[in-house]
């Protein structure tokens, strides 16, 4: 057989070979460094055998296949450890990961000393060395051997199998644990790791199945990749929004008001505000939206003729829902199934109980309340596109293990907006939506944290979604085309899309490399049918419209979020809730900083003054800890001058400027939106 290796080169054998003879056959250092080989572009384990021609890669830690392998036979270790430490705990699944690897177990909560012993544990089992010997055992088989050795998740996960499937373990020195592959040849492979943190995971990601305690840990091929991973991580602590927005005082949580209900504080109000006016204006003054305001509950029987009460329920916050018996419900259902007599039901069953009260909740959405601003008169094709947007607050009913800081909460406010179109209106407007997205990333110095993806319904499962496979077809094919007309790189997912349309979602990663949603741009071909939407054509004819949802911004709370994490706290001038920072050398310059002050304030720029009777020296370190970009010294030379000494987070000493010269300066970069780069603290000015 003929093994074409990745140089080109061919290694002829008469007989079959393991991945690892070949790579001993190849060089003593190329096998003592192999993780696992990529055969015809497959990833194996080392124990693969190979009886025919291929080609193959040896991967070592260098490669992303040979370094998920290393981490992969790290998370065996550590649940080794774990067993070792923790004989009642119960394993679950424990994969490889983007930064390292993690584990779940069926156990009490684990301390950051449990996880320091689980270390120590794990390095006596590097140290013995052990062999990982792969085997397979029959399906039932493979379920008998688990269930005696008390692993009611393996037997789960076995089960989920075909009856005919062949099961693997891995064996390294007595634990043996359920694994595809591929593994380390030994236990002393394991060089360099440190186990992170560790949470509470659920089942399988089910909210309705056990709640499991998750480890996470990584590993490298050496000390200084892993010091300079842990150096990353300490940077990653300090901008966490969670931490150093609480520390900014932006936001704060209380127990007493409840699980993802942040408070947002004065300074955390004020860069919303900015970002919120700033986004109306050019809604309404630059891309022609008209504002609306709009309930933040509604009946029922709203959400129902757009099927969100049937889609999305129980992510809703819903009162008085006791009314309506299980029977009644279905019936309901059947009520809201035709489109086309969905409206005059809605109008005529209402469910009240004795005191009169109505199955209300509160709004998840608000486009079903703007369908009926578009209905409040009637339309002709004159007056489309009609575009209406809305500062919208918004509550959604979230698992309490998915909620965090300000990026997962129960209510929040979005730039939302719905746009009421003619068929041939709808790529234009799509097009406009996509930009005005950018504009808003741009303008925020956001555009390079961002990726685009198109989200689709899923065909294998038809009933969570309205409309025909054909019907699907057409509009996503609508979507690409728009989107390849743009030039747009965006990836493609099934069944990420709306019940009612596909999406375009612009997605970003926080600190720790969880994605999130932070804008959306939505087609709609069902709704305007159910709310019987209409305009009058130019031959006085009814027609349909097309709508499209979309953000502009997105979440205000999670854009916040996102904000603190990107600048570390050092947010563009313009978006800081403290601009400039006045700083009298002493109390006999106080009069002449409040005069500085109250021109600028004047100005419209937000500006304080330090007035304490503290050294300049200590009022400096301050206003930098608080991330202040403009410091403005003043005391005898600068009041006889009408200067001010003008110090920035961006250049360091800036030199004397006049009131009038750094006003006109501050302003221009605020009206602007200007992003200031800032030196290096070794090119600054002292």
């Amino acid at each position: 057989m003929k093994i074409t290796l990745k140089d080109g080169s061919v290694k002829e054998y008469a007989e079959a070979k393991s991945v690892y003879e070949i790579a001993l056959d190849i060089s003593e250092g190329l096998a003592r460094n192999a993780c696992a080989g990529e055969v015809n572009g497959e990833i194996v384990d080392l124990r693969t055998q190979i009886s025919e021609d291929c080609t193959l890669s040896i991967l070592t830690t260098k490669d992303e296949g040979g370094l998920s392998t290393l981490r992969h036979t790290t998370a065996h270790i550590m649940a080794e450890a774990v067993k070792r430490l923790f004989p009642n705990a119960k394993c679950a699944i424990g994969p490889s990961i983007a930064e390292g690897f993690y584990y779940d177990f069926d156990a009490e909560p684990f301390s950051r000393e449990d996880l320091d012993n689980i270390e120590a544990e794990m390095k006596k089992i590097i140290k013995e060395g052990h062999k990982l010997e792969r085997f397979t055992l029959p399906r039932d088989k493979a379920i008998e051997f688990m269930q005696e050795r008390e692993e009611p998740y393996k037997v789960e996960l076995i089960q989920d199998l075909p009856q005919d499937a062949e099961i693997s373990f891995y064996d390294q020195g007595g634990f043996v644990d359920l694994c595809a592959g591929p593994h380390l040849m030994s236990t002393k492979g394991i060089k360099s790791f440190k186990l992170i943190s560790s949470s509470m995971a659920y089942w399988r990601g089910d909210s309705n199945k056990a709640q499991l305690q998750r480890i996470y840990g990584t590993v490298f091929a050496k000390k200084e990749e892993l010091a300079a991973y842990l150096e990353h991580l300490e940077d990653i602590k300090k901008r966490d929004h969670n931490k150093l927005g609480r520390e900014m005082e932006l936001f704060t949580t209380v127990d007493v008001i409840g699980q993802g209900l942040p408070l947002i504080l004065p300074k955390g109000v004020k860069i919303i505000q900015k970002m919120q006016r700033w986004i109306e204006d050019v809604e309404d003054k630059e891309w022609g939206y008209v504002r609306t305001r709009t309930p933040f509950m509604a009946k029922s029987n709203l959400y129902k003729l757009s099927d969100h009460w049937f889609h999305y329920k129980d992510g809703m916050f819903v009162l008085n829902d006791d009314l309506m018996s299980e029977n009644e419900a279905l019936e309901d259902q059947k009520l809201y199934s035709d489109a086309s007599v969905a409206m005059k039901n809605a109008q005529e069953h209402v469910y009240n109980d004795a005191q009169g009260r109505e199955v209300m909740a509160l709004r998840p959405m608000t486009c079903p309340f703007q369908y009926f601003v578009y209905k409040s008169k009637q339309r002709s094709y004159r007056d489309l596109p009609y575009r209406m947007g809305e500062t919208s607050t918004l509550f959604r009913n979230e698992d309490s293990g998915e909620m965090h800081g300000l990026t997962r909460v129960r209510q929040f406010t979005i730039s939302e907006g719905h746009l009421v179109c003619m068929p041939e209106q709808i790529a234009d407007e799509f097009k406009n939506c996509v930009n005005l997205a950018k504009y808003c990333l741009t303008t925020l110095g956001l555009e390079g944290d961002v990726t685009y993806r198109m989200s689709k319904w899923d065909p294998k499962n038809p009933d969570k979604y309205m409309g025909t496979a054909k019907d699907w077809d057409m509009v996503q094919d609508k979507m690409r085309e728009i989107l390849d007309d743009i030039g747009l790189v965006y990836t493609e997912e099934d069944g990420e899309a709306a019940f009612y349309g596909p999406k375009l979602d612009i997605q970003a990663k926080n600190v720790y490399g969880k994605e999130d949603t932070m804008i959306t741009i939505q087609l709609d071909m069902f709704l305007a049918e159910r709310y019987d939407m209409y305009y009058i054509d130019a031959n006085g004819e009814k027609k349909r419209p097309y709508i499209i949802h979309r953000t502009s911004m997105g979440c205000y709370e999670r854009t916040l979020a996102w904000l603190i994490e990107h600048y570390a706290g050092k947010f563009p001038t313009w978006l800081c809730p403290e601009q400039v920072r006045v700083l009298p050398i002493s109390e006999k310059y106080a009069d002449y900083a409040e005069k500085v002050r109250k021109e600028l304030a004047r100005n419209d720029v937000d500006v304080e003054v330090d007035n304490r009777s503290e050294k300049i020296g200590f009022k400096i370190r301050e206003a930098r800890l608080a991330k202040v970009p403009y410091l403005l010294v003043v005391g005898a030379q600068e009041e006889a001058d009408v200067t001010v000494s003008v110090r920035s987070r961006y250049e360091g000493n800036e030199g004397s400027k006049t009131i009038e010269e750094f006003t006109e300066q501050i302003c221009k970069e605020i009206r602007t939106k200007e992003i200031r780069v800032e030196l290096p603290e070794e090119e600054k000015k002292k």
